[in-house]
């Protein structure tokens, strides 16, 4: 039997207009942290849920061990607890399991979800990223994932982009999956429209949020119209 890739078997961009879209709940935003931080990122963090609705917040620092990580992450714990956002590692399930953390993301190379499950249990929050790949989101998702993220979608400055993906594989994925979708990549409040149209569950944003030119709260803020054009209708 033939093995195709996904570049090999691609995808129609308009796939999921065939079919009636199914309820899914109002777009959110997942936040992530710059990839440095200082000793007044509890305040930057706490104005930027000022700016509204957060669901989550991924605490990624790159390049720190694990007990550097956990010293900065405790006051930031504190207030997602606070202001009932879920609090997300990054790629390290035991530091995620040490701090007793919402959730862990894990990339391609992290870990196996359901390895993950076995150490945290069943109620922490596990991410896969999925970059382009049907394929690997399907793994993800049988795997055991909460949800799988897709991208990059634009250029981003937060990390090296190896993989472009385009806003169809999140019409693909949430016409024929329950589990949440988040887009990823290099998204602002300027270009997001299509990436919530087409169906992302949560757009995850950092440098729009961090680098905006009135604050971290004015940066959140700014999703406010694009995120409600996902709303679910008045019931």
């Amino acid at each position: 039997m033939t093995d195709f890739t996904d570049e090999e078997l691609a995808l129609d961009p308009h796939f999921a207009d065939q079919f009636e879209a199914g309820f899914r709940p109002a777009c959110q935003l997942y936040l992530i942290s710059p990839p440095t931080i200082g000793d007044d990122f509890v305040d930057r963090l706490a104005q930027a849920f000022d700016g509204g609705d957060v669901a989550a917040f991924q605490l990624r620092l790159k390049g720190l061990d694990d007990d550097a990580i956990a010293a900065a992450a405790g006051p930031l714990q504190a207030l997602c607890a606070e202001r009932e956002v879920a609090f997300i590692i990054n790629d390290s399930v035991a530091l995620a399991q040490r701090l007793g953390a919402d959730g862990v993301h894990l990339g391609q190379g992290d870990g196996d979800p359901k390895e993950a499950r076995k150490l945290l249990g069943p109620k922490v929050q596990i991410g896969v990223t999925c970059h382009d790949s049907r394929h690997l989101a399907m793994e993800a998702g049988e795997a055991g994932a909460d949800y799988v993220a897709f991208g990059a979608f634009f250029p981003t400055t937060t990390k090296e982009v190896t993989h472009h993906a385009e806003p169809s594989v999140l019409g693909w994925w949430t016409t024929l999956f329950e589990l949440p979708c988040v887009a990823i990549g290099g998204v602002t409040a300027d270009n997001a429209g299509p990436l919530v149209a087409a169906g992302a569950d949560f757009l995850a944003v950092s440098g729009a949020v961090w680098n905006h030119p009135q604050g971290p709260t004015a940066g959140v803020a700014a999703f406010k119209d694009v995120l409600a054009s996902k709303a679910p209708p008045p019931r």
